[in-house]
């Protein structure tokens, strides 16, 4: 019911958006504030999902809560998606657009390549530690389990010089949207910090706005750092410093010299 329901307030807010004389920021702010669950479908338009729309409102105005922005700043809400996502021009496009069979197909293969694409963000992250471990010359594995105390191990993202012989250990987790993964990729990083022996270094980067959806999450991977079962936590933006130290431990293991 709660299907059928959205989709007949998205076939709703469609033909109100069709209906307009003209699309501008005041024409798109009233349709909202008289409908506040016509917000999805303008979301839909700039290809965001619902839980993005959560996300990215969050980041904005410090709540995701759609329906008392549409009521209480309409204008604000709407300018914020047409700054970051050009909404007016996305919503004037569609409207002139007829729909063929092909456009339905098309639509149905980018919701499969989008997922394709939410993995390939995760795997960017990875690639840019491997390019960091390739500068400093480090043999490492990937995506792999480190063995550590009494022989247990622990899932990781980038292990040096390989799972099976790690001194150095990383989790790299980036998201844009949540969920239960950003909880495992939680667990996963406590895993590690249980079974890693006391020469073992344990590094996380995590990164991407899914995060701040569940900063109960955030915190438990920063109270590892705080009481130093971790050793370093770092976001995209602080990769430098995440290189610095990882050459500090390089050296330290005996894997670098100098």
């Amino acid at each position: 019911m709660d299907a059928e329901a959205s989709t007949l307030e998205i076939r709703e807010a469609a033909d109100a958006l069709v209906a307009l004389e003209s699309v501008d920021e005041a024409a798109l702010a009233a349709l909202v504030a008289e409908r506040p669950s016509r917000v999805p479908a303008l979301a839909l338009v700039v290809r965001l999902s619902q839980e993005r729309l959560k996300n990215e409102l969050r980041h904005e105005f410090g709540t995701s809560g759609w329906v008392r922005l549409a009521r209480e700043k309409p204008r604000d809400l709407v300018r914020f998606l047409e700054r970051e996502f050009g909404l007016v021009a996305e919503v004037t496009a569609a409207r002139a657009k007829t729909f063929t069979l092909g456009d339905v197909l098309a639509a149905r293969a980018e919701s499969r390549a989008s997922a394709g694409r939410a993995v390939g963000r995760g795997r960017s992250l990875e690639d840019a530690l491997q390019e960091l471990v390739e500068g400093l010359g480090l043999a490492h594995e990937l995506r792999t389990r480190f063995t550590g105390r009494n022989g247990q191990t622990a899932p990781c993202d980038l292990a040096i010089p390989s799972g099976a012989e790690a001194v150095i250990v990383c989790a790299a987790k980036l998201f844009d949207s949540t969920g239960s993964k950003l909880t495992d990729a939680v667990r996963e990083i406590e895993e590690m910090a249980e079974v890693r022996l006391p020469r073992q270094f344990v590094y996380a980067v995590v990164d991407g706005i899914g995060w701040l959806s569940r900063r109960a999450d955030l915190r438990r991977i920063h109270a590892l750092r705080l009481s130093q079962r971790i050793d370093g936590l770092y976001s995209l933006a602080m990769l430098d410093s995440f290189g610095t130290d990882l050459a500090a431990a390089a050296r330290r293991v005996g894997l670098t010299s100098g």
